[in-house]
C-alpha cells in the first residue's frame, strides 16, 4: 500500500468554501477516473492562527496505479483550477510513503 500525501493553506475566509470545493468537485473527479488500485482519500484540516491547513492522504495498492492516476510525473500534485482559486499556497508535489504496518479496529 502506497500513501499519497498533499498539504494545501487557506485564508480562514476560504477554509469553508475549499472544503466545499474538495467535496463536491475535487474528490468526484477522483473518483470518477476509476483508477484500479485507488482505496480511498482522506481530508483533514487543521486552523492555525493566520490560515487554515488542509492535507489530503490517498491510499493506493501501487505506484503503478498513481502513475494511472497521476501520469510519468506522478509527484505532481493535483490540484485543479476551481481549487487554485481559493488556495493561498499549496506543495506543487505530493509525497508517497510506503506504509509498513497498519493497526485498525
Amino acid at each position: 500500500m502506497i500513501s499519497r500525501i498533499w498539504h494545501g493553506w487557506t485564508s480562514h475566509e476560504n477554509a469553508d468554501r475549499y472544503e466545499h470545493i474538495l467535496k463536491t468537485e475535487v474528490m468526484h473527479e477522483i473518483e470518477g477516473k476509476e483508477v484500479e488500485g485507488f482505496k480511498e482519500i482522506r481530508l483533514l484540516r487543521r486552523a492555525h492562527e493566520t490560515e487554515v491547513e488542509f492535507i489530503t492522504i490517498m491510499q493506493f495498492e501501487r505506484l503503478e496505479d498513481i502513475r494511472k492516476f497521476a501520469g510519468e510525473d506522478y509527484e505532481r500534485a493535483f490540484v485543479p483550477d476551481v481549487a487554485r482559486a481559493v488556495l493561498k499556497r499549496f506543495d506543487a508535489t505530493s509525497q508517497h510513503y510506503e506504509v509498513r504496518h497498519e493497526l485498525t479496529y
